[in-house]
């Protein structure tokens, strides 16, 4: 294949494009509430983000990938070797061009969706209609309603578990640290479940459900206990200290957890179609799973970080401030939300994406202060990116493979 050389170096530098707009949309997932909320200012959101992207996507990451992402398409299209470097490099530009658009809109899509919708595109023009798993498919349809819906409960119920508990009375900063353990352990049963189920390194150490609850239960005690000893070392003898200052905290150690957890999985959107055009080119072939070396994971890590520093803000400001009025007590439940709807859908097999489940937690968390306190026109537009992303991405990639059919 005289053209692998050209291809490699064009996949490298889409592959960084990739991570970017991965990391200028995605930061929203777990900075925008924290944003919002005025828990950290946008530089230090970025600057957080940034550093524990690149730390999760190089050390937590998957050193192996699926060559077809979420089973979209059938792998009797990569038996041509020229004709998977052609779709892997269609696909990965066109999903990072929608990305882009998305993120030049202000608008947070899913990236996993942008991949899945551009693989359909390859399926479809590789193969035809058959090589496409439409059952697959729906689910991924059907996990735009599934996501929102079941982040929006959990949002809601957890903003009135905190008004019923500590808002309602006299004492609210009182409250607020009295509970403050009960909180702290239920984000982090959540964070340790979620990590040892989600995240590539999690799933490697093969616990079961029981050992993992078990684990997750002994963690989340001790640090809810630890930490409430610590916020109080720090709110005391400060003036006017109150419960939005207690979950100021609390918030923050739950988005740190979420962008730890966003590189590790999310690498794998720029990453996968790269690691398969890297080993058709270095091995002439390429079978169900390929190994995807320190260096790949690192370099996506890195584009992740530097989409986050420079185009981050767009979506953070999106998220956490035009859909409804964010603060640390509503922060933290949209941050419980969407981590707790993704730990549970996966659990129950469901695709689901964390731009919709966070999206879903500011819904309900909003909601839950009236119908009047959320913005259903930016919602109705969030949406409709949602729903162009597959076919959109679909047709841009079998465009794009004709193109590079034509150049290579």
């Amino acid at each position: 294949m005289s053209a692998e050389l050209p291809i490699l170096i064009f996949g490298f530098i889409i592959g960084f494009y990739m991570a970017w707009n991965i990391g200028a949309n995605d930061v929203a997932n777990s900075m925008a509430s924290a944003v919002g909320a005025k828990a950290i200012t946008l530089r230090q959101a970025i600057f957080i983000a940034g550093i524990l992207n690149i730390v999760g996507a190089t050390f937590i990451g998957s050193h192996v990938t699926n060559t077809i992402r979420k089973g979209i398409i059938s792998t009797e299209v990569l038996h041509d070797p020229h004709m998977a470097l052609i779709g892997a490099l269609a696909a990965l530009l066109s999903a990072a061009l929608w990305v882009s658009f998305a993120t030049w809109k202000s608008l947070p899509v899913s990236t996993t969706h942008s991949i899945v919708g551009a693989m359909v595109g390859f399926g479809l023009v590789a193969g035809g209609f058959s090589v496409v798993n439409w059952i697959q498919l729906g689910a991924v349809v059907l996990s735009w309603i599934i996501s929102p819906v079941f982040s929006l409960i959990i949002g809601f119920l957890m903003f009135k578990l905190i008004v019923k508990l500590v808002l309602k009375g006299n004492r609210a900063y009182e409250a607020a640290l009295k509970f403050s353990p009960f909180f702290i352990g239920l984000a982090v049963f959540v964070s340790v479940m979620s990590f040892l189920f989600k995240t590539p390194l999690g799933k490697s150490v093969e616990l079961s459900g029981l050992a993992a609850s078990l684990i997750s239960l002994v963690v989340s005690v001790i640090l809810g206990f630890a930490f409430k000893y610590l916020i109080y070392r720090l709110l005391r003898g400060k003036k006017d200290s109150g419960a939005e200052d207690v979950f100021r905290r609390i918030q923050i150690g739950t988005s740190c957890y979420v962008a730890l957890a966003q590189g590790a999985n999310d690498v794998a959107n720029a990453i996968g179609p790269l690691a398969v055009i890297y080993f058709l080119v270095k091995t002439g072939s390429v079978g169900a799973t390929v190994p995807v070396p320190f260096f790949l994971l690192l370099f996506g890590g890195v584009g992740i970080a530097f989409g986050i520093a420079m185009g981050g803000s767009r979506v953070i400001r999106t998220v956490g401030e035009r859909i409804t009025t964010l603060s640390n007590t509503r922060g933290f439940a949209v941050d419980f939300s969407a981590a707790t709807t993704v730990l549970i859908a996966s659990k129950m097999g469901l695709p689901v994406s964390t731009t919709h489940a966070a999206i879903g937690g500011v819904m309900g968390v909003g909601l839950a202060r009236g119908i009047e306190a959320v913005n259903f026109s930016i919602i109705f537009k969030i949406m409709l990116y949602w729903v162009l992303t597959v076919p959109v991405a679909a047709v841009t990639c079998m465009i794009l493979f004709n193109v590079f059919e034509f150049i290579f």
